[in-house]
């Protein structure tokens, strides 16, 4: 009986450690999540800084009173995640409203990230046929499966998610292969390096640039800073 006794005490010592361990590593990640998630940061810039020829894609109404620009790599995982959980929101309570309009600036990492051109010029032939918003989704949407982390041959999941999306895929396919969206791309990924943008995501409204994980009420603040200052007579950013 006491044999059995002490067995017992010895099996609820170790289910107690390894408890113990599990909270311990529960702990530590979220330590480790806090202090690699990226710190947000307001700074002022210069609006008259000349720029290149750029585009972008633009979602909302042209005459909408302020622009939020983000400038963004397809490939970054903080993109991803604003574009999952923040820019929903965005969307419809300050694009869907006419509150605000919405640039998409391509911003590839192409130093880290292997894929990310790539993804830049499947959405860039997705807008072609009218279809760069959904084919932009799908793809931080589908980001596990064809990042260069996963894939090396990124080329046949656009290829899938054109077909999902309803475009006409050769045309699609002739367009990634010619790779003739390119020098757009590279425009206004070169706009965004004049600009000083190192990191994606960054966003610029009115007067002032955001850097790191911003939530929707970050973006809010901007867009009524911005409208404040267009009151006040200020010059817009773009």
């Amino acid at each position: 009986m006491v044999a059995k006794n002490a067995q017992v005490r010895k099996k609820s010592r170790s289910g107690f450690y390894a408890l113990l361990g599990v909270v311990a590593l529960a702990g530590a990640g979220a330590i480790g999540w806090a202090v690699t998630r990226p710190k947000t940061v307001v700074s002022k810039i210069d609006p008259s800084i000349p720029l290149p020829k750029a585009e972008g894609y633009v979602k909302g109404r042209p005459d909408a009173p302020v622009e939020i620009i983000e400038y963004a790599d397809f490939e970054c995982p903080g993109c991803g995640q604003f574009a999952a959980v923040t820019e929903p929101d965005i969307r419809s309570k300050l694009i869907d409203t006419g509150e605000a309009r919405f640039r998409f600036m391509d911003h590839p990492l192409i130093e880290i990230h292997q894929n990310t051109m790539a993804a830049s010029l499947a959405a860039a032939c997705a807008n072609e046929q009218g279809k760069f918003w959904e084919m932009h989704d799908r793809i931080f949407m589908g980001q596990p499966d064809w990042s260069g982390y996963a894939t090396a041959n990124p080329k046949k999941f656009f290829k899938q998610y054109a077909g999902e999306l309803g475009a006409d895929v050769a045309k699609w396919e002739q367009c990634f292969d010619d790779q003739k969206l390119v020098a757009q791309i590279e425009a206004n990924r070169n706009e965004g390096l004049q600009r000083g943008i190192r990191s994606t995501p960054t966003f610029i409204v009115g007067g002032r640039m955001l850097t790191g994980a911003p939530t929707y009420d970050n973006i809010k603040a901007l867009v009524d800073s911005a409208k404040a200052d267009a009151g006040k007579g200020a010059a817009p950013a773009r």
